[in-house]
């Protein structure tokens, strides 16, 4: 992919979308899909911060113009030009680095990588709202993803051995109004969450374009992700594991449409995301999950119901 022109420094006023920003140049050779909408997301976002002051106008002008060369790019690519398959990708992409910084805590592999993608799932959460409103299961991963990594980094810094799983964390504590995340960010390891808008400690916005992140730091739960041995934190290279199918409903492999059944549009529509989420997870060789959808989509088309 052709390389996109830089960006002006990062106006202060934009402080809270710089972490979406810098995930999008961390994916464009990784996955320019990915790097397209997390732009996107930082221009909407920026638009309603603030698009009249002369500096920030300026910044949205040129994120603009590589929104369009991306576009121009991947022209062709059906997660661009259709918005239920961009959705699929984008939330499924989103879900694996989640699961896969989730395994990794849950096994006691603490490294770096796992928290920082902790970090950045939380952060492709924010960015599936670009196609409107989030699930209440991706509130709930984006939350504890934001904690986990607070939580995480906070008893490294303090010398403290983290606990595995979700363990302390309170339903009605917002983590992202948690305002002593403390303010010096460790270079090898990813921002803090500190509020709603993060502070960029790490990230000086003269440089904004020039950030170098380690390989591997965003690896989905079927990549393996390895740490520099200077990183001082051991780790552990992932094993495949044998993937679990869901069982089958027998009725479905018999199931013809029923003469009594009205599938509305919405119908239609939903029948057809469950395909393109199956499409998605095939990507990411996620047998399971695209069972799970294809089960859906038949179930409803051959019944009204979900």
């Amino acid at each position: 992919m052709a390389a996109l022109a830089q960006l002006p420094p990062l106006p202060p006023q934009f402080k809270s979308i710089q972490h979406h920003l810098r995930t999008a140049q961390e994916h464009d050779k990784r996955d320019p899909v990915v790097a397209y909408y997390c732009r996107l997301y930082a221009m909407q976002t920026g638009m309603k911060i603030d698009s009249k002051t002369p500096e920030c106008r300026k910044f949205l002008s040129k994120l603009m113009d590589q929104l369009e060369a991306l576009k121009k790019q991947l022209g062709d690519n059906e997660a661009i030009t259709q918005e239920i398959v961009g959705s699929a990708h984008l939330e499924n992409y989103a879900l694996k680095m989640f699961l896969y910084a989730d395994n990794e805590d849950r096994a006691g592999r603490l490294n770096k990588n796992m928290i920082k993608s902790f970090y950045t799932a939380s952060l492709l959460i924010d960015v599936i709202t670009v196609f409107g409103e989030l699930t209440d299961e991706n509130v709930k991963h984006r939350k504890y993803a934001r904690w986990k990594a607070t939580y995480i980094h906070n008893c490294l810094k303090n010398g403290e051995t983290p606990q595995a799983g979700p363990v302390g964390i309170e339903e009605d504590n917002d983590v992202e109004e948690n305002e002593d995340a403390g303010a010096t960010p460790l270079p090898t390891q990813p921002p803090r969450p500190s509020s709603s808008a993060y502070d960029p400690g790490s990230v000086p916005s003269s440089s904004f374009t020039g950030i170098q992140i380690p390989p591997g730091a965003h690896a989905p739960a079927n990549t393996p992700a390895e740490v520099p041995s200077s990183a001082g934190v051991t780790s552990n290279t992932i094993q495949p594991t044998p993937q679990t199918v869901p069982a089958i409903d027998p009725a479905l492999f018999s199931t013809v449409s029923q003469a009594d059944v009205r599938l509305t549009p919405e119908d239609f529509a939903r029948a057809q995301k469950y395909c393109k989420y199956a499409g998605s997870a095939l990507q990411y060789e996620d047998v399971s999950t695209a069972v799970q959808n294809l089960q859906k989509a038949l179930k409803l088309l051959t019944t009204g119901r979900e």
